[in-house]
């Protein structure tokens, strides 16, 4: 949360707005902030972009010129001021700015905000505002023609000439909706004398942390001398305040905050968020010229990169002590990225939240997101690794591009700088990985050198100084050739299961130093479906359901793993299930082997949190915010204390040999990343599908401050042989004074070769409050990741789903509902399945 009070401030988005196609004369109402499409959209040119292939059909869009246009007045006291200035916070993209049908300003830099002084030309009614928006499409086929990047993303081209949000030209899991219109906050500020601009803010932490050193500095638009009072406040209550005169001798203010309360990553502690108000007096008629309130929480974070015995640590470490980073990474929460508030970034940061995550990726082909997104990671407690906005091709490095970009950045890091969650500065999205042949040419290397090796982390030591860069992710340095390297030093992009189609067991051959992506897709639930897709035009190899699976061949290598695990479903449905399943499983077995090699890896960032339409992805939330079998198994393997199985299995076996797979060895480990040590219990339990308990093991046992050990190795070798590897599994359980805290259920084969059992299940309801119940399911049979929903209420929260059911055991879940749902009618509306019942 930002906050600044210039003198006089106009609000120009409640104006009545007009849009139309340059050259004609047709003129609708518009919104502002906005884009053309949804502009098209409100007023009903266009279908939902988004239903069946409309995506297809919608391209003209991007390729016309568009204008918006509006008529304002200004009262006196604004004319009276000495500079009166229109300020866009974004222009997407090209933009030319006419007032009074004077051309007074232009961008070409989607991300750059611009004040222009537009005293001398307003008047007091009648004002005509006009921005003019030229096609990008048109520009990226056409500018800078001696740049030709490897294109890594086909639907891409040449986007990379043009500093807008790149994923707007298409990518593997969005549509390609080039937009245009003013996308960001558009006001008229006026004020004489001066102005407050900027306030910068740095933390010097004591040794012992029991006090800060806060120091102010503030910037304004003149060199005339301010009075200023910086006041510290946590909860209301004043912590510390400083008054200083600033002026070309000083320019600062210093603040020490004694005995502070420090902001922690999410399962590191509490989150406190401290107010830093600062106010500008004029030194000379004693007005205000200026007020700024900015949230900041006091605390260090570093990247640690010390030689070690593998190599390199790489290891965020927050108030001095190593944290393990558990998340997930970022993409633009919707594809018309204009005008996001809150509500649009809530609902999947508090599920990141709810899942154990303490970090969030902001992928670099998308935006810097809105204030709200960080406010919501400030008070969530979700570390922020801020790429900047360049992802997978090649750039210019001409001049003017590369001032564009100073500009940009330097923008970007004096907007962010003080943000609590913000932990790194990142230069781009896998550029070195994917273009290694090209950066062999010497100029061209030099090119991105000047770019990502030199502006960037300038901009970053000039107007931050204290959150670490890094160049790019995946990084560890130019040219290098295996995976290898990845577990010596750097972070690693791991994507040889899903696109080279490698068993899930590659994940575990690799013991990486920080995996910051990988991933595997999956289906969107039937009811995110019906919001695109026809119900008689569902098959995958169709032309809707293609269209909303952006990755070539995304379809088949679903197809393909989920072949391998269980066997074919029997209708849409049991597809969608199995390929959500098949998709918990594969990041189970990665996210808890990189937890399990801790601290060798201090770091595990999935892809990808989030959609920005329906469609097939990696995602663990759909476009609607249904959570998939994903996010619910985040939940289990993100646990802050985790019981983890590890077994040899191979998933591709054949029913030749499946009964030779694996040689009974199960090892249990424990992960723990609580701040204290815990005492607690370690149960393990081998049962039959029958129902009998084979045999049953625990062991006493101390979880200890950030690690991973190998508590025991089971052998059930004789067991398989009596019992046969498709008739047995094993249950693990993991106890923290007498509550369960984690565990899960091991196979012994693949699950498409064991005999699952149906049977009916019991279902009760009890009511807590109003919309919230406890519910409790209860089956005579061993059922496998038992999924169940609420008819018509598709996104209803649920704390535990996709979950194993145990012979005779209750499980019990809380659920809310809408608050009139009655107990009677949530257990008529409740419907499950579980493997048993896809095939």
């Amino acid at each position: 949360m930002m906050a600044s009070s210039p003198m006089h401030l106009i609000d120009l988005h409640d104006i009545s707005w007009k849009f139309g196609e340059s050259g004609k004369t047709a003129r609708l109402p518009a919104k502002v902030p906005g884009c053309v499409h949804t502009d098209l959209l409100a007023n009903g040119k266009i279908s939902d972009p988004f239903y069946g292939t409309n995506e297809l059909e919608l391209q003209w869009i991007g390729h016309r010129d568009w204008e918006y246009s509006a008529t304002f007045s200004v009262p006196g006291e604004t004319l009276a001021e000495d500079h009166v200035e229109l300020v866009a916070e974004g222009l997407d993209t090209l933009a030319t700015i006419y007032l009074n049908d004077r051309r007074i300003g232009s961008s070409e830099n989607m991300f750059i905000a611009r004040r222009i002084d537009i005293r001398r030309h307003l008047k007091k009614t009648g004002n005509q505002l006009r921005i003019v928006f030229k096609s990008a499409e048109h520009y990226v086929k056409s500018a800078r023609p001696n740049h030709n990047p490897r294109d890594i993303n086909d639907p891409v081209g040449r986007c990379t000439v043009l500093r807008k949000e790149q994923c707007q030209f298409g990518w593997d899991w969005g549509p390609r909706f080039v937009t245009a219109g003013i996308w960001r906050a558009l006001r008229i500020e006026s004020w004489s004398v001066n102005r407050l601009d900027f306030v910068r803010i740095d933390q010097r932490h004591s040794a012992n942390q029991d006090s800060v050193r806060l120091t102010v500095s503030p910037r304004f638009a003149t060199s005339q001398p301010a009075r200023c009072t910086a006041i510290l406040s946590l909860d209301g209550h004043e912590a510390c305040r400083s008054e200083s005169l600033v002026d070309t001798d000083n320019k600062t203010l210093s603040l020490i905050v004694d005995a502070p309360r420090l902001w922690w990553p999410a399962g590191q502690g509490l989150q406190p968020l401290y107010d830093l108000e600062l106010i500008a007096i004029d030194s000379e008629t004693g007005a205000e010229i200026g007020r700024r309130t900015q949230r900041i929480g006091l605390r260090t974070i570093e990247l640690d990169r010390h030689a070690d015995q593998w190599g390199e640590s790489f290891q965020f470490v927050v108030n001095g002590r190593p944290v393990f980073a558990k998340g997930a990474n970022w993409i633009p929460s919707h594809t018309f990225v204009a005008g996001l508030e809150r509500s649009h970034y809530e609902r999947d940061l508090r599920a990141a939240a709810e899942a154990h995550m303490n970090m969030i990726r902001v992928w670099g082909g998308g935006i810097y997101e809105h204030e709200s997104f960080y406010d919501l990671c400030d008070e969530l407690g979700l570390m922020v690794w801020q790429d900047f906005m360049f992802a997978c091709t090649l750039y210019p490095h001409d001049d003017a591009f590369l001032d564009s970009v100073r500009e940009e950045a330097t923008q970007q890091v004096e907007r962010l700088h003080h943000r609590a969650s913000l932990a790194l500065w990142c230069g781009n999205n896998e550029l070195p990985q994917i273009n290694k042949e090209p950066l062999r040419d010497p100029s061209t290397r030099a090119g991105y050198e000047k770019l990502f090796h030199a502006l960037l982390p300038e901009v970053v030591t000039a107007h931050d100084g204290a959150t670490p860069y890094w160049p790019s992710s995946e990084w560890r340095g130019f040219f290098d050739s295996t995976h290898t390297d990845g577990e010596k030093s750097g972070d690693t992009h791991f994507w040889e299961v899903w696109h080279r189609r490698a068993p899930v067991s590659e994940y575990e051959r690799w013991q990486f130093r920080f995996c910051s992506e990988f991933g595997m897709q999956s289906y969107s639930s039937l009811a995110t479906q019906a919001t695109f897709c026809p119900p008689d035009d569902d098959n995958i190899f169709g032309p809707v359901m293609e269209n909303h699976q952006k990755n070539r061949a995304g379809n088949q290598i679903i197809s393909d793993y989920i072949s391998r695990r269980y066997r074919f479903p029997k209708d849409q449905a049991g597809l969608i299930y199995l390929s959500q399943v098949n998709q918990a499983y594969c990041m189970t077995v990665a996210n808890e082997h990189f937890r399990r090699i801790s601290p060798r890896c201090m770091g595990a960032i999935y892809w990808q949190l989030n959609d920005c339409w329906p469609v097939a992805s990696w995602s663990s939330i759909e476009f609607t915010g249904a959570w998939k079998a994903l996010h619910h198994a985040a939940r289990r393997f993100f646990a802050p204390s985790l019981v983890s199985a590890h077994i040899l299995q191979d998933e591709q076996t054949t029913i030749s040999n499946y009964r030779k797979s694996g040689d009974g060895r199960v090892d249990l480990y424990t992960v723990h990343d609580g701040v204290d040590s815990r005492p607690a219990v370690l149960r393990w339990s081998l049962h039959h599908l029958d129902g009998a308990t084979i045999e049953t093991g625990e062991r006493k046992l101390t979880l200890r401050p950030g690690e991973s050990t190998r508590q025991k190795r089971l052998n059930f070798g004789r067991q398989l042989a009596a019992h046969g590897t498709d008739r047995i599994f094993l249950r693990t359980a993991l106890e923290i004074n007498g509550e369960t805290v984690s565990g899960d259920t091991v196979l012994f084969a693949p699950p498409r070769f064991i005999p699952l059992q149906k049977a009916k299940t019991k279902i009760t309801a009890r009511l807590i409050s109003p919309g919230e119940f406890c519910v409790t399911f209860k089956s005579p049979v061993f059922l496998h990741r038992f999924k169940f929903e609420i008819e018509g209420q598709p996104t209803a929260w649920m704390s535990d789903n996709f979950f194993d059911l145990y012979p005779g055991n209750a499980k019990s879940v809380t659920i809310r509902t809408t608050a009139s749902t009655t107990r009677l009618q949530l257990l008529d509306r409740i419907s499950h399945r579980s493997l048993v019942d896809s095939y």
